[in-house]
């Protein structure tokens, strides 16, 4: 039986590799030691991989220090909601919340 293969949809928010959050916060621009951060986790980490609903950070803005969005809810949110409207350029907000299981641009 062949093993059916995943496809790794490239990331919505983003082109090229860089750091998105010190773009995105006027840090200084990181393009080396990346890593890739699925911005929904968890039992939505898949869905994540598949809708392309993921970024690149430094260690910094990923798992490192106060502000990486695994210890920082206020980066981590930064990220959902863009990834959210970048979602919503093509589907309609139901259809997120159906994916997701959650609206995150009420606060």
């Amino acid at each position: 039986m062949e093993k059916k293969q995943k496809k790794h949809k490239k990331s919505i928010l983003q082109q090229e590799k860089y750091c998105y959050l010190c773009d995105r916060l006027d840090h200084k621009y990181m393009v080396r030691g990346l890593q890739e951060h699925h911005i929904f986790g968890g039992p939505n980490r898949s869905i994540s991989e598949a809708e392309g609903l993921k970024c690149w950070l430094c260690l910094e803005h990923h798992t490192q220090g106060p502000e990486a969005v695994h210890n920082n809810i206020r980066n981590a949110r930064i990220l959902q909601q863009e990834a959210q409207q970048a979602y919503e350029r093509t589907h309609t907000r139901e259809e997120f919340v159906r994916l997701i299981g959650r609206n995150y641009m009420v606060t």
